[in-house]
């Protein structure tokens, strides 16, 4: 979203800046992007460190935005997006009164199932709720997501903003779709997963359901396309069931292989135990891939089964074969699931509309800034015997 929709965004009369830590200022489809290099202590990320981390990066952005010898002495509105930037953007709405948007893409509670498990995710949902608490409007991208933020932050009137895409560059061509099938399937059914190896993703789920889909299709192949923590543990899954030989784990392929292989799969796999929104599923109908994804956060407000593909209860490995069997058992169906799914990608989530959506939402927070200048929210932390936050149950 920051490199497409504040382009458009600023068609519509908004400006925006982004901040990462390689050191350059240049700008983007007419978007300013001004990146900086972390304050002490420079720390390699990893849960150890990840406050500090994020303390050091929102220091350099501070001390960088507030530069008044290059043009930007002030916003018309601050507009973050989770709480790694949360003291960065309360700092600048109190110092330019300015009103403050916040994009809430995921939770820590929401992470882990409703759980805090240690002090590090206490401390982050502790942010998480302040920033919610002191913004002047707060969009997410789903209405689950919607409803996950207002159990855990007593937060009102959150804007649904959902994810965008630009169908004209997830595209491919018939030439590289036909060399993705000889390379990973040339005999048989091809079935993919691309996207972050993380527990949360559920990527296990699909690794435990791969011995009951080879004895169904005993041609079929599976491409397992990303990288993370988990990665090392999946292969040994897959070894441990059996499966690896008909398992290819590519790690993160490039942009046009990758295209290639989602557009060539049979079915592409989404397993995610905790999605709010799945981009990924949006991508991959744009590219016309058969959907089969669980029932899980916000893939099911795009993904409606025997609509627009095919979905199975989160963390069940046996309704997950079931769903891509009834997939690949149906190619004519299949087809016209992704047919429609790719009709909704272009109808739905295109970002000129997406980018007017978040005007309004801008709007509305410039006039109620008026009557909430100065202030800052307090938020009390749960404490650690308040049991599951979303689910109940000590």
């Amino acid at each position: 979203m920051v490199t497409q929709a504040p382009s458009t965004a600023a068609s519509t009369g908004w400006a925006a800046s982004a901040s990462t830590d390689v050191p350059h200022d240049e700008v983007v489809n007419g978007v300013r992007v001004i990146r900086v290099d972390r304050d002490p202590p420079v720390q390699e990320l990893s849960a150890d460190t990840l406050l500090s981390w994020a303390a050091s990066l929102e220091s350099a952005m501070s001390r960088r935005i507030l530069r008044s010898d290059d043009g930007i002495a002030r916003a018309d509105l601050v507009h973050a997006h989770d709480w790694m930037v949360a003291h960065t953007a309360v700092l600048l709405r109190a110092a330019w009164e300015a009103p403050l948007v916040t994009t809430l893409h995921a939770t820590e509670a929401g992470r882990h199932q409703g759980w805090l498990p240690g002090d590090l995710s206490r401390a982050i949902h502790a942010v998480e709720g302040w920033l919610a608490h002191t913004s002047d409007a707060v969009v997410t991208c789903s209405a689950h997501m919607r409803g996950e933020v207002s159990r855990l932050f007593a937060v009102e009137n959150v804007d649904v903003i959902p994810n965008g895409i630009d169908t004209r560059h997830w595209r491919t061509s018939a030439r590289d779709i036909a060399a993705a099938r000889e390379r990973y399937a040339p005999h048989g059914p091809l079935v993919a997963y691309c996207g972050r190896l993380e527990w949360e993703k559920g990527v296990h789920t699909f690794v435990d359901a791969l011995p009951r889909l080879r004895r169904r299709f005993p041609s079929l192949r599976v491409v397992i396309a990303g990288h993370g923590g988990a990665s090392r543990d999946l292969e040994q899954q897959a070894r441990e069931r059996r499966v690896a030989p008909a398992v290819e784990f590519t790690g993160w392929l490039p942009e046009r292989e990758l295209h290639a292989l989602m557009a060539a799969a049979d079915a592409l796999v989404v397993p995610s135990l905790y999605e709010p929104f799945g981009l990924v599923a949006l991508e991959g109908a744009a590219l016309g891939a058969p959907l089969v994804v669980a029932r899980s956060g916000g893939l099911v407000e795009f993904v409606e089964d025997g609509v627009t593909g095919r979905t199975f209860a989160t963390g069940d490995p046996a309704d997950l074969a079931r769903a891509v069997t009834e997939c690949l058992d149906q190619p004519d169906q299949s087809r016209a699931w992704a047919d429609e799914a790719r009709r909704r990608v272009r109808d739905d989530h295109p970002w000129d509309g997406i980018a007017r959506r978040l005007d309004a939402v801008y709007a509305g927070a410039v006039s109620a800034r008026a009557d909430r200048t100065g202030e800052v929210a307090p938020f009390a932390t749960p404490p650690a015997s308040s049991g599951n936050l979303l689910y109940g149950g000590p």
